[in-house]
């Protein structure tokens, strides 16, 4: 059994224009150590699903289908019920720290908390523990930086105490949503070796949502790629990699910089992300498809087992069949 089971998860919004369904029927499976990619671009869906998992929709958010952890149903738990496994089994990094964190209250006070809250620890050993974790995620002189406010800290190391909020009482699962979005090159390399590293000490499993394929090549077992609220293609990231078989993970593919070959142009895809409101009737991807024909148009593709992962791509079979 995996640690963390997803089933049929969908999210959706009423709004006063009509209901907008950001996730629509994701599924997947996320065992002990081992690390999930989640790609798309920006309004697929990606952090629509974390924030289901972890009980932070928006107050007209709707979820529905499973989400297992350990075994343990945890999609829309009460709130008191959630409190109690969020930061203790389930933990997440935001894209923004500096939306996360308290820019009135001291690091030493905002970490101290979770600890205090959910093992009952005095202050003292709380702001003990807490230098302990900032010294796991290299922050410099971290007896003396605790007791500085979050915009007393750069870019990455905000990200770091986050990081290390998120670890203080150990989960079984980390979520990290865009954790290297707004760091410079050098400090997200610093920041993915620094997940790694910690993922082994504490057997974490890990689900990284990210723009970057690049990211997603070095440091996850699997990936699963995101359209329109759409589950496009999962499987193991290097099969996915080596031989992508949906047109959208075509596209995302080749619109990345490659040193190994030479071209004037870099690779895009055309168009736009479907409006969420007004959905296609049949896949979503097909307005901007190369081989899209009139059954895209008009019929959904269901998932199917291909080349050992999961595809939507019935209607366009023949075509990349051809392209193979």
């Amino acid at each position: 059994m995996a640690l963390l089971e997803v089933r049929d998860l969908s999210v959706k919004f009423d709004t006063p224009d009509g209901t907008v369904t950001a996730v629509d029927g994701i599924s997947f499976d996320l065992n002990a150590g081992e690390t999930l990619g989640v790609v798309g671009e920006s309004g697929s869906g990606k952090s629509q699903t974390v924030f289901a998992m972890m009980g932070l929709l928006a107050q007209n958010g709707n979820a529905t289908g499973s989400v297992k952890l350990d075994g343990q149903e945890i999609l829309n738990l009460p709130l008191t019920q959630l409190n109690k496994i969020r930061a203790e089994k389930i933990a997440m990094i935001f894209q923004d720290p500096m939306t996360c964190l308290n820019p009135y209250l001291k690091v030493s006070d905002q970490m101290a908390e979770v600890l205090t809250h959910h093992h009952g620890l005095s202050k003292s050993d709380a702001v003990k523990r807490s230098v302990d974790l900032l010294d796991a995620v290299r922050i410099p002189e971290a007896k003396k930086r605790i007791n500085m406010y979050p915009h007393e800290f750069s870019g990455g190391m905000r990200q770091r105490v986050m990081i290390a909020m998120s670890l203080l009482c150990k989960p079984d699962v980390l979520i990290a949503d865009e954790p290297t979005t707004a760091l410079d090159v050098t400090v997200q390399a610093q920041i993915m070796d620094l997940m790694s590293d910690l993922q082994k000490e504490f057997n974490m499993a890990i689900v990284l949502i990210t723009h970057d394929l690049g990211v997603v090549a070095g440091s996850c077992k699997e990936t699963l790629v995101m359209y329109g609220g759409q589950q496009m293609e999962y499987g193991t990231t290097e099969g996915l990699f080596e031989m992508p078989t949906h047109p959208y993970t075509m596209g995302l593919l080749k619109a990345v910089p490659r040193l190994d070959v030479e071209s004037a142009k870099l690779a895009t895809i055309p168009g736009s992300p479907p409006n969420m409101m007004n959905m296609p009737k049949g896949c979503p991807f097909a307005p901007r498809c190369d081989f899209a024909d009139a059954t895209c148009f008009e019929r959904r593709p269901t998932l199917d087992g291909v080349a050992g992962r999961k595809v939507r791509r019935r209607a366009c079979l023949k075509s990349l069949e051809e392209l193979a």
